[in-house]
Order: C-alpha cells, then sequence, then structure tokens
C-alpha cells in the first residue's frame, strides 16, 4: 500500500510523493483560482465570473432587474463549478452597501442588513443586476483588452483578469483565506487611490510616504472613526502587514449616549448584547437602561442611558470601548496575485506600480485593437472608393460574371477582403455611394489612426492618456471619505476598584490572625465581639474600593480587595483562608489608600526606605519580599508620609536618642533593607540594648510629642535644631525623664 499508481499514467508513485504533490495541486488552485484577488481588477475568480456572466445577460445599470436564481445558475453552470449557495453569498456581499465601499450588484428584495448581514433572501426571492460603477471593470471588455481562457469544460471563453480603468483592489478591498496564506485588504477612498496612482505616474520612484500624502488611510463603508496612528499607517502600507482600529460615532443626547455609526461590519445587536452582559454581570453599575432606536432614517441609533447626571460619560465610553465592539481592530494583509502570477504581500507602491504596469498594457491592447479596426475600415473604403468611381462596370460584373469576386480582384486589383465587401453590399446602397462621405472617413480614420499610434509610440501620450482617464474615474464615482481619521487617546476598561463604591471601611485583626471590614470610620475595633481565647490587634481605615495592604514579621507584603472581606458583624474568617504567609509568621501592620501614596517602611535595626502603596500589592497568596531585616530586628509600623522639600523626618530610640533630618534624604526603593536613618552602634543593636522605636513625619505648622509613659515633650520643627543632622547619624539625647520614651505623636 505504499506505492500508488497515477490516474491515467503508469508510473507508480511512492505514497508520500502521491500526497505531496495532490497537497501541493490543491494549495496552488486553492491561492491562484478561489481566495486570493489578482491586482490588476482586485476580484477573486468567483467575483469576476459573476461580474462576467451578469454582463453577459445584458444586466448593465439601465436594464431591468433579474432573479438572483438566473444570475447564479449561469455562473455555476458556465464558470464557476461550486455550490450555489457560495457563488450567490460572493454575489450578496458585492450587492451590500455596508460590506462594499463601491458596489458592484444592485439588488432589489432582502439583501441583509448591517445587524444581520447574513439575513439575506433566497436567490429565487431577490433581483440583480450591475451597478453603474461596475462599468468600471466591464467597460472595456469587447475591446481587445483581455485575455482569456477556456472555461472548466471547455465549452466556452471566460476573461482571465477584467480591463479595470481604477485600482479596484483597493477600492473595495477583500478577503480570504487560502492555504497557508491569507489576504485582508481594506477598502479605500476612490479619489485618493487615484490621487496617489496619477502622483506615482508622474514620479515612479514616489515613497510610501509620499503615496500617504494622498491616501490618508482606509476608508470602510461606514461613518465611524479610524483612530491608527498615522505612524502605524505609514508602517503598515510600508510592509502590507499591520492592523487598523476604528471607534463608533457617538454624541451626548439630553443626557444619554447615542451611537450614530458602528466599526465596519459590527452588528448593533451584538453591541446591545455585550452591554446588556455586562450591567447583568454587575460590571457597569452606572449604565441604567440601553435602547435600541434604529429605523430607515437612522440606521443606527443606540441609546444608552446613565444612571445619574453625574456619571462620567466619557469615562464610560472609554470603558465600553475597550470591552465592546463598539472599537474593533481589523488586521490588514496586502496579499495578492501580482502581474507576474505569483502571490504576494504588497507594500502600497509596489501595488500601485503593477496596476500601472496592467493598466497600461491593457490600454496598449485597446487602442493596438481600435487602430486594427481601423487599418481593416481603411483597407475597405479603399475597395468602396474604387467601386464608387467605377460603379457601372462593377454592376455589369456583378450581373453578367459567374464568379465576379475573382473577376473584380483581376480587374481593380482588390484584396478579398475587400471584394468580399463590395459583394456583401446591398444595391440600393452602392447606388447612394458618394465619394465625399468616402474619402471624409477616410480623413477621420486616418486621422484617429495618426493619433492612435502617436500614442502608442510614445509613453509620454500613454502616461497623459492614462491620467486623463483615470481622472474622468475618479469625477464620475469619486465621493467624500467617510471613515473620518482622528487622533484619539487609548480606550481604558474600568478596574475592578473604580465599579466599586468609594465607602468607608475600617478593617479590623485580630489577634489570632482573623479579619473583618465593618462599613464607616467610627467604629471601636477593640468593643467588636471576638472569639474566646482571642483579641484585637491591628485596624485601618480606608475605602471600600482599596486593598488592604499586610506586612509580616519576615517583611513579606501581601493584599486582599477591601470589598471581599467578610462583615464585621460577625467575627471574620482567618487570613490564612485568603493568604499563604510562611511558617511562624505573624502580621504586623495593615495598610490603606490610594496607589500612589508614600509610605515610610523600616526596621527597629534603624534602617528604612520610602515607597508607594502600589508597590506593596501582590496577587501572589505567598506575598512579596519587600522589606530585608537584619538579624533580630522588627518591622516597624509603616507610616503614611508626604515627600515635599520642607518635610522633616524625626527617628527615635528606646534610649532616648533623637535624629531629625530632611525626608527627601532617605532614597526611594522598590524593596530592599534601605538606608541608615539612625545610628545604632552594633554591640548594642545585637544585644538588643537599643533600637528605634518610631519614626515621624513632620510638615511645617505641625508638632512633634514625644511620649514617655504618661509624660510627653511637645515641639515644632523652629524647636528641634539641637536634632538635627545628616541622616544616618547618632542622634542627641532627649532632656532628662525622656531617656526611656515609648513613641511619637504628630499634632496638626
Amino acid at each position: 500500500m505504499s506505492d500508488l499508481l497515477m490516474p491515467g499514467a503508469d508510473e507508480v508513485l511512492p505514497l508520500s510523493e502521491f500526497t505531496e504533490k495532490a497537497y501541493l495541486d490543491y494549495s496552488m488552485y486553492v491561492i491562484l483560482d478561489r481566495a486570493l484577488p489578482h491586482v490588476g481588477d482586485g476580484l477573486k475568480p468567483v467575483q469576476r465570473r459573476i461580474i462576467y456572466a451578469m454582463s453577459e445577460l445584458g444586466l448593465k445599470a439601465s436594464a431591468k432587474f433579474k432573479k438572483s436564481a438566473r444570475t447564479v445558475g449561469d455562473v455555476i453552470g458556465k464558470y464557476h463549478p461550486h455550490g450555489d449557495s457560495a457563488a450567490y453569498e460572493a454575489m450578496v456581499l458585492m450587492a451590500q452597501p455596508f460590506s462594499f465601499r463601491y458596489p458592484l450588484v444592485d439588488g432589489q428584495g432582502n439583501w441583509g442588513s448591517q445587524d444581520d448581514p447574513k439575513s439575506f433572501a433566497a436567490m429565487r426571492y431577490t433581483e440583480a443586476r450591475l451597478t453603474p460603477f461596475a462599468d468600471v471593470l466591464l467597460g472595456e471588455l469587447g475591446q481587445g483588452t483581455v485575455d482569456w481562457q477556456s472555461n472548466f469544460d471547455g465549452t466556452m471563453d471566460e476573461p482571465i483578469v477584467l480591463p479595470a480603468q481604477a485600482p479596484t483592489v483597493l477600492l473595495n478591498g477583500t478577503t480570504g483565506i487560502a492555504v497557508g496564506m491569507a489576504t485582508d485588504i481594506p477598502p479605500h477612498n476612490i479619489r485618493e487611490v487615484i490621487d496617489a496612482t496619477i502622483a506615482l505616474l508622474d514620479k515612479p520612484k514616489s515613497t510610501v510616504e509620499d503615496l500617504c500624502e494622498y491616501i490618508q488611510g482606509p476608508d470602510m463603508a461606514t461613518a465611524a472613526e479610524i483612530i491608527t496612528p498615522r505612524a502605524d499607517m505609514i508602517k503598515m502600507y510600508k510592509s502590507g502587514r499591520g492592523s487598523v482600529k476604528m471607534r463608533a460615532l457617538w454624541e451626548q443626547e439630553d443626557g444619554d449616549i447615542v451611537v450614530t455609526a458602528l466599526p465596519h461590519q459590527v452588528s448593533g445587536n451584538k453591541i446591545l448584547e455585550q452591554i446588556a452582559s455586562q450591567m447583568q454581570a454587575k460590571k457597569l453599575p452606572m449604565v441604567a437602561d440601553l435602547r435600541d432606536e434604529s429605523d430607515h432614517e437612522n440606521p443606527t441609533r443606540l441609546v444608552i442611558v446613565p444612571r445619574s447626571n453625574r456619571i462620567d460619560i466619557q469615562s464610560v465610553m472609554d470603558h465600553l470601548f475597550a470591552t465592546t465592539d463598539l472599537e474593533r481592530s481589523y488586521r490588514i494583509n496586502m496579499n495578492v496575485i501580482g502581474i507576474d502570477g505569483k502571490p504576494a504581500v504588497k507594500p502600497l507602491n509596489i501595488m500601485l506600480g503593477e496596476w500601472l504596469s496592467y493598466r497600461a498594457d491593457t490600454i496598449r491592447k485597446r487602442l493596438q485593437h481600435r487602430l486594427d479596426w481601423v487599418d481593416r475600415r481603411l483597407h475597405l473604403l479603399d475597395g468602396m472608393l474604387i467601386a464608387y468611381l467605377n460603379l457601372d462596370e462593377v454592376i455589369e460584373i456583378i450581373r453578367t460574371e459567374e464568379k465576379p469576386k475573382q473577376v473584380l480582384m483581376e480587374r481593380f486589383e482588390l484584396t478579398e477582403a475587400q471584394a468580399n465587401y463590395i459583394l456583401d453590399t446591398r444595391l440600393r446602397q452602392l447606388a447612394r455611394l458618394e465619394e465625399m462621405k468616402i474619402r471624409g472617413e477616410q480623413d477621420e480614420l486616418a486621422t484617429e489612426k495618426d493619433k492612435l499610434e502617436g500614442i502608442l509610440g510614445s509613453e509620454r501620450k500613454l502616461k497623459t492618456l492614462i491620467k486623463k482617464e483615470l481622472k474622468a474615474v475618479a469625477k464620475e464615482y469619486g465621493d467624500a471619505r467617510r471613515s473620518p481619521i482622528v487622533v484619539r487617546g487609548e480606550a481604558k476598561a474600568f478596574s475592578e476598584s473604580d465599579l466599586l463604591g468609594s465607602d468607608p471601611v475600617t478593617v479590623i485583626l485580630s489577634d489570632k490572625g482573623w479579619i473583618r471590614a465593618a462599613k464607616g470610620h467610627d467604629i471601636d475595633p477593640a468593643a467588636l465581639n471576638y472569639k474566646a481565647g482571642d483579641s484585637f490587634k491591628l485596624h485601618v481605615k480606608g475605602k471600600s474600593n482599596q486593598p488592604v495592604i499586610m506586612i509580616d514579621s519576615t517583611g513579606r507584603s501581601y493584599s486582599m480587595p477591601a470589598h471581599t472581606l467578610p462583615s464585621a458583624r460577625g467575627q471574620g474568617e482567618p487570613v490564612t483562608g485568603k493568604l499563604n504567609p510562611p511558617s511562624g509568621a505573624s502580621f504586623e501592620a495593615l495598610i490603606m489608600g490610594p496607589d500612589d501614596q508614600a509610605v515610610l517602611l523600616g526596621s527597629d535595626a534603624g534602617y528604612g526606605f520610602i515607597t508607594k502603596l502600589a508597590d506593596l500589592q501582590s496577587k501572589n497568596k505567598a506575598g512579596k519580599a519587600l522589606l530585608t531585616l537584619p538579624p533580630e530586628a522588627k518591622v516597624l509600623p509603616p507610616k503614611l508620609v508626604t515627600v515635599t522639600a520642607d518635610t522633616y523626618l524625626a527617628a527615635l530610640t528606646n534610649e532616648g536618642r533623637m535624629l531629625v533630618f530632611p525626608i527627601t534624604d532617605l532614597p526611594i526603593l522598590v524593596r530592599g533593607k534601605g538606608n541608615k536613618i539612625i545610628s545604632i552602634p552594633s554591640a548594642r543593636a545585637q544585644s538588643r540594648d537599643e533600637y528605634m522605636i518610631d519614626v515621624a513625619a513632620l510638615m511645617p505648622g505641625q508638632s512633634l510629642k514625644v511620649w514617655a509613659g504618661k509624660r510627653h515633650l511637645a515641639m515644632k520643627i523652629s524647636d528641634m535644631e539641637h536634632y538635627l543632622g545628616e541622616r544616618g547619624r547618632r542622634g542627641h539625647k532627649l532632656p532628662r525623664g525622656f531617656q526611656r520614651v515609648d513613641r511619637l505623636e504628630v499634632v496638626d
């Protein structure tokens, strides 16, 4: 079974070679004959065959509509031997004004809607004809402009590529998936594309940047905004790959949000479903209601009702742009079959350059076809003039001779074509022939011949003709840009904390590690009910949309969303159920506040640093390493501080030594041991005879109280000159009676 006989051949191939050849043949067929457009006319084979079949049925823009089933029948019966539904869907796409920027099929009946493009009626119910724009593809078809090939059964011919008069490969764009490659070309504005094409014709060495002065970017069949930065757009056109981002248009009307235009091929129903699902999941509490008010006059009108007039509408829309299809990215992959017959991803200048080469070749064929006809006509007119000047003799020969053609050819030195033309002309017309008419037509044709030969013999004249015809197409079919290109900021979705209420809460931690949260700040944590053998240890005041940060005795930090904590009406739940601290570690501090709040961290060994609350947060249940502790050192309670040039830091040891220095002398770090705040002799530090018991940040206008038991000493910054020094110094002794101090307190 390892060898196979090739069909119709005596050659036996190994199975691996047979399958490889079969798959490669299939791949090339899909790439060249199914999925990718040709750079010449921008059409895939099925689209080209539909357009050609409709023209053969006489379904021009001025004709009456015919049933779509008739067209599809001709397409699959004569040119495209595939399923009727696939051919009809391709036809529908070319008829939908919200899918094709410049539709090629003019449909009558239900051809789908933007909300549901697949909702079109069956082909037996709809009717169609070509649009006027289809003439851009078909106008020169019968003028010797294209090469022909046999159809699938060899009974008739079909054009290989249509003679497009404009770069339709960019105008309507296309999408397709082949084997191992795909294409995604966006639609563009015809005026911009033709202006760029003319610019490239005038300056063949134009760069992509030069052409982008004319082509601002894609122009979708919708009024939604394109928000891709210009630099990204140029990069996309240079490489042929990239993406384009579109954002819906909206306006505020009587406090409501009204969406008036959606991104390309986005369904309004899907948008409403996406928003409604967020509302049901309570992820959009600021939206009260949704309405779809779309109708024939307003094809897109989606109304989003805010819960109150205090809602920030712009932030709501930014969230919706980030989480729904109100903002959507489109992949760009300008992969086409080039004029060499090979598929390739082409940058903008190469694609337009190849199209110009194809167009020049098409026009040369058209002019040569016309020149050949003019030569034949002049040749026939020469014979007719001879016949007119010898009319009686010609009539006599025709009446009397058995083989008048041979006699005419010999008598007047005519060619066979001239003799046949004379003989095919009715006697009545021969009799009415006038020399002046013949000579007049000869003069007109001779002038046209000179003009045609002049254009064919001059590249400059050919370029002028291409330019003139391109301008005529732009004038007839050109329209204003539909998709405005604007600069917008990055859309940002609401974080979980943004969606929560900002209510005051107090978080309480018990001695045994049970945690809970009470509403409000007027709570007496010690008065709450605790389990037997347990008691109050720590508490912190904050807001429900802030995380509560915990620091353990090893210097690791942890965080939990405050809104997820159990109510203080109960006894809470163990922290170890939510976090996983090291064995033997205990929690020594709780902190809450905004992410950008500065916090002073330190150890009683006299070291510390400043960081931000955001750097203390960790989603890891095991927390994150934060404060490195020297041997035997303990974590000091963290202090929320304000770092300014006139803020001072006071450090106090248990032996009553105090040092005051500017807070800006302390470094801002993310983690570590920190820098020395106050010096403690190593022998005393190791024996734990002396250690730093507290630090405090003092701002102008505030007073510092030093407590020793029930006694306290109050002083302002102006009173601390004796204790001012460089960071890391030993400090000075406090007055008698404050040799054994407990803590520092800042008073406003």
